[in-house]
């Protein structure tokens, strides 16, 4: 879509940047660079208050561009709604937006300019687990406090954890132990195929141990490399005497063995579940009727039934969905990464305004006010009621268990978030 039809409703940046611009298939990670945005309505409503500046690193070019678009119109949707309602304790969000490339090597470059020459307040976001790790050191260096956005990979709040990230939604061990019983009940003997870096590997082990400790057993496992388009020298190995085959994979990689393995016949000899990430909103028109009958679990789920029939995540879901048909025409549902994106700005919100966060001088009265937090269902939380466990940073909340059924995901179960609780690992320095 053209920049040049410009519609009074919109809003204006700093630098001449809007968010169809930062967010348009086009945008290149040279051009992008770190961006502030402040729209200039706003401006003018806070007068000279000072705006916190908030660091958004995502991949918006590279193998996780698909997902890091999405998981930016999250991260903008709930710093528009904070800025609309008065901002964070009289000041407004001035948010600072680089692309990472999907590269470690350029994420952590990237965040040492946020924080040394940008010198951000916070950072909210990452995407890809391998970058999530290589700049978590960066921000416990400057002791500036990281909401993370997307990241899944379980070290990231256990063997590598620290003081200054946060992870307010779920990891694999939380959803292991809510999804492994049903998994038992569908077959006893499972296969898993997995992405073969550190969010899947570390994902994989956390399923094989909840299903053995459900009384079910793995047969085998199978990684396969990120962003592998030709997965079927991989999938055409899984053979044997086992009831279902388990795939923890995401965005292009999700489509690719959802097609892949129902073109191989593998979908139909056994039984086929996975992570939600696999049968995301956005995967799903690419996958079409060869992921019926897919069973996963997921945190978020763009559907009306109960629970989420819900006024506050309608109004999540009306917003998420203007915005996503502004970078692609077909207007997909939101998925997970929007909503985590917008839970993790508000997690952050609550935190600086229980602590009266005026910048990096209050990071320790920040980190408090985080650890322990209760975010209550709502407007800021459409997801679901979480808590911010204090030991480890990582938060617990409810799970949908659902199935594909006539290109829809359809919820069949819901598991409360304190029976999704996994014992923390993490000890900080």
């Amino acid at each position: 879509m053209s920049d040049d039809r410009r519609d009074p409703q919109d809003f204006w940046y700093n630098g001449k940047t809007t968010r169809r611009r930062v967010l348009g298939y086009g945008v290149s990670a040279g051009a992008l660079g770190a961006t502030m945005l402040v729209p200039a309505p706003w401006q003018a409503a806070f007068g000279q208050a000072k705006p916190y500046k908030i660091g958004t690193s995502q991949p918006l070019s590279g193998a996780g561009a698909a997902g890091g678009k999405t998981a930016l119109v999250g991260v903008q949707m709930a710093v528009d709604r904070i800025n609309k309602s008065g901002g964070i304790n009289g000041r407004p969000i001035a948010l600072e937006i680089v692309d990472d490339e999907s590269k470690p090597d350029v994420g952590r470059r990237k965040t040492e300019k946020l924080l040394v020459e940008d010198r951000v307040d916070a950072h909210v976001g990452g995407f890809l687990s391998n970058i999530c790790l290589a700049c978590m050191p960066v921000y416990e260096e400057h002791k500036v406090v990281n909401m993370i956005g997307v990241c899944l990979d379980t070290t990231i709040t256990t063997s590598r954890c620290n003081r200054y990230t946060f992870r307010p939604f779920d990891y694999a061990p939380s959803q292991a132990v809510a999804f492994a019983p049903e998994l038992v009940k569908m077959g006893k003997r499972w296969h898993i195929a997995f992405a073969d870096y550190s969010w899947g590997q570390s994902t994989r082990d956390a399923y094989a141990a909840e299903i053995k400790k459900a009384g079910g057993e793995i047969a085998g496992t199978t990684g396969i490399p990120l962003g592998t388009a030709d997965m079927t020298p991989f999938l055409s190995r899984i053979t044997g005497n086992f009831d279902g085959l388990f795939g923890i994979f995401f965005g292009r990689d999700g489509v690719t063995i959802g097609n892949q393995a129902f073109d191989l016949g593998l979908t139909k000899k056994y039984k086929w579940a996975g992570d939600g990430a696999i049968a995301e909103s956005t995967n799903i028109p690419a996958l079409g009727r060869k992921i019926e009958g897919f069973v996963g679990i997921n945190r978020y789920l763009p559907v009306f039934d109960a629970p989420m029939n819900t006024p506050h995540h309608k109004r999540f879901f009306d917003d998420a969905k203007a915005r996503l048909k502004q970078i692609d025409p077909s207007g997909p549902d939101p998925d997970r990464y929007v909503q985590s994106n917008y839970e993790a700005v508000n997690a952050l919100k609550l935190g600086m305004e229980k602590s009266k966060f005026r910048g990096r001088e209050d990071t320790n009265k920040l980190i408090e006010a985080l650890e322990g937090m209760v975010m209550k269902e709502g407007d800021d939380f459409p997801q679901g009621d979480k808590i911010m466990r204090k030991e480890d940073h990582q938060a617990f909340l409810r799970q949908f268990i659902f199935r594909i059924d006539g290109g829809k995901p359809k919820i069949v179960n819901v598991v409360d978030g304190n029976k999704t609780l996994f014992p923390p690992a993490c000890r900080f320095g």
